[in-house]
């Protein structure tokens, strides 16, 4: 099976609700896996710190992210980078938020 090379974020978005998920991973390449991730407006973020650097970039939606002892605001257009190992999560969910995440290497379980 060859890998994809173009995808549609509604589809993937699609797929992620009807699974009943927050996190619908859509990549994964040995040098990196990509998904899109949702939380609604006043839900909590549970992820915990992961084994590979992140990158991630708001489609939609109003938050706070926190990372270690740093926080922000973020909406659509914002790119957030976090390394391997740091702590942490969106919060203060004002707007239903979607998220596209990419880890690299490929995230593990």
């Amino acid at each position: 099976m060859t890998t994809p090379h173009f995808f549609q974020i509604a589809d993937i978005n699609q797929a992620r609700a009807a699974a009943g998920k927050r996190y619908r991973e859509f990549l994964r390449i040995p040098a990196m896996s990509a998904g899109l991730y949702a939380l609604a407006k006043g839900a909590t973020d549970p992820q915990k710190p992961h084994k590979e650097d992140e990158l991630y970039y708001v489609i939609r939606g109003r938050a706070r992210m926190r990372i270690n002892s740093e926080e922000q605001s973020v909406q659509a257009g914002t790119v957030i980078f976090v390394e391997a190992h740091a702590d942490h999560r969106f919060f203060d969910i004002t707007e239903d938020l979607e998220v596209l995440v990419f880890f690299a290497p490929a995230e593990t379980e």
